[in-house]
């Protein structure tokens, strides 16, 4: 089986309708494709985006950007994709940067980053997404780990950029800059280049992307990705999230993590659909909505906290006609944000699973439609050989059981899984235990083979000799209609280990008060067991999260640590269970 020919089945198989004998020809597809010994050299850029889409689908629309604010719109076609990517490789080339060497793409939501992407795909060239969030202390970090060779960054960067290249001693070989810079080659210059390059001769195991890690816990991690494990293993992700040729797809999220080279990248231009861009400083509901729909977006996908804004909005006003399929990932959904998305829309969320180590490893895929349970993340893909198992690491077959997300490896090993932790073999032995993958998840499977998410094992709270997913607590949290956002940890307790606490966010128009404070305790009363109550909550404007939307736990943790040890004064709006005297006769 060609490697282009995997691309045309997946199409195919996406064209079919979504019901059982879908998922049986995704199944035989992916039993075909992990037994298949990937060919020594690959280059996705020259052999599926210009050898079969540009060649097929030339005039067709790769990629419309617009600005949510301006309302200024930019398209290009698979033939202007390529080619602008083309002229950006040429530049490189001609600085003296080669196939091996690495390029730091600090870039706004901007086609160039589309067609920077490209460049290194093509040219062999590790490719360093940069998250535009990072200060210099962090960049300095990254620095250090691993020299630039070259970089791309917005203008409104540079002065940073330089600074830490300057505490560094790095040198690159060529810095371009969106704008302009002294010191820097404007981007506008890379028009004189030739729109043809030659694709570099990169081997299916060459090293193609390197995404520091979002940090939620420790120092970032250098995660290794080839030149098969993401272009090759995306195709779990085109046909979890049921991407067709003739789709406009958008997916909210930032360059600079690995879920935009997930879902704004690789999963639309794998299948010769039509990739989308909304540029925006802050993230405003209606504007976006207005985008979504004047677009005609027919696959959404967005992290949790979206969802969250959009399901408060009045969207009676909007057309979601064209709207095929809503996606979720990053976190979990709650229930209550499922149904109210549906009644606005007419679609379903489906939530899936993955991680910057892989591609979609669970989800609810396209077949599942109507047969979804809400809070559910799903079945495994069929690229991954997935289970759990307990702490001394034995399999759990009890239904309902926690345990540790592992990928099996000794079968055969996902397509999609990364490569190495750069220079950290204390983390890769960490990780790699006894032919499993630890992703360092926590999840149960019911009855019925559902996934139901747990929480991240580090996240787990140890309260008495019980264990609590912050998931299930913030869910139910989540259905008081007071509440727009929480988030739920441990906090430390000298009888108990740990409490669990809850931060909330309030709708607008909410006040904090003890009276609400109340009431979202006896709601919680009547839909979580009595280990699972939260005994503390606390009313906050904010909770800290990464880019892509996942809330930092880490950090909450460690401030209520901070705050215990140097002061214990209680926060304002923080209230105990224990201080509501009409609680006693609850659950205790």
């Amino acid at each position: 089986m060609g490697m282009k020919t995997l691309y045309q089945e997946v199409m195919d198989l996406n064209q079919m309708e979504d019901s059982d004998p879908k998922e049986a020809a995704a199944k035989a597809f992916f039993e075909k494709l992990n037994a298949m010994e990937m060919p020594e050299y690959f280059n996705w850029a020259q052999e599926i985006f210009e050898d079969l889409h540009v060649k097929e689908r030339g005039d067709k629309t790769a990629l419309i950007w617009t600005d949510i604010h301006s309302k200024e719109i930019r398209q290009f076609t698979y033939q202007e994709f390529g080619a602008n990517g083309n002229r950006c490789l040429n530049r490189l080339r001609s600085a003296g940067v080669d196939k091996g060497d690495n390029l730091y793409m600090m870039i706004p939501i901007a086609p160039e980053t589309w067609f920077s992407t490209y460049a290194c795909i093509k040219g062999g060239i590790v490719n360093v997404p940069t998250a535009t969030t990072m200060t210099l202390r962090e960049m300095e970090f990254r620095f250090r780990t691993y020299p630039p060779d070259c970089i791309i960054a917005a203008e409104t960067f540079t002065e940073m950029i330089d600074e830490a290249l300057d505490l560094t001693g790095s040198k690159p070989k060529i810095k371009i800059v969106l704008g302009s810079k002294s010191g820097w080659i404007s981007y506008e210059e890379l028009a004189k280049e030739s729109p043809e390059a030659i694709s570099a001769k990169t081997k299916s195991n060459d090293l193609l992307f390197c995404f520091f890690t979002s940090g939620t816990t420790g120092l970032p991690k250098r995660v290794g990705h080839t030149s098969v494990s993401y272009p090759v293993g995306h195709l779990s992700t085109s046909v979890m999230a049921g991407l067709r040729t003739d789709d406009i797809h958008h997916n909210l999220g930032a360059p600079g993590w690995a879920k935009w080279a997930w879902s704004s990248f690789f999963a639309p231009l794998n299948v010769g659909a039509t990739a989308t861009a909304f540029s925006f400083t802050a993230l405003d509901g209606m504007a976006y909505m207005e985008c979504l729909t004047k677009h005609k977006i027919s696959v959404f996908c967005a992290p949790p906290t979206a969802w969250r804004a959009f399901i408060n909005l009045d969207t009676s006003g909007f057309d979601f006609s064209h709207l095929r399929q809503s996606i979720g990932a990053g976190e979990p959904l709650n229930p209550e944000v499922i149904t109210r998305w549906h009644k606005m829309t007419g679609t379903e969320i489906r939530d899936f699973y993955g991680q910057t180590e892989s591609t979609a490893m669970i989800g609810n895929a396209p077949w599942m439609s109507g047969k979804m349970r809400k809070g559910s993340f799903g079945r495994p893909s069929f690229m991954y050989d997935v289970a759990l198992v307990d702490d001394e690491g034995k399999e759990i077959t009890t239904p309902d059981e926690p345990g540790h997300i592992v990928v099996r490896l000794d079968r055969w090993r996902a397509i999609g899984l990364f490569t190495e932790y750069i220079g950290n073999p204390e983390k890769m032995a960490g990780v790699f235990i006894d032919n499993y993958y630890y992703t360092g998840d926590r999840a149960s499977i019911d009855q019925d083979g559902y996934w139901w998410f747990v929480g991240r094992s580090d996240d787990v709270i140890k309260s008495s000799d019980f264990r609590v997913g912050p998931f299930e607590v913030e869910s139910a949290l989540m259905e008081h209609p007071a509440v727009a956002e929480t988030a739920v940890v441990g906090v430390p307790d000298e009888k108990r280990h740990q409490l669990v606490k809850a931060f909330v966010i309030l709708k607008q128009g909410q006040q904090p008060s003890r009276e609400l404070a109340l009431d979202i305790f006896r709601h919680t009363i009547d839909i979580l067991a009595k280990f699972k109550i939260p005994r503390i909550i606390e009313f906050v404007t904010e909770v800290p999260k990464t880019l892509s939307g996942k809330i930092r736990r880490v950090e909450l943790r460690e401030r209520e640590i901070e705050r215990q040890q140097q002061s214990g004064q209680t926060p304002a709006q923080e209230h105990y269970y224990w201080d509501f005297p009409e609680l006693s006769s609850k659950k205790g």
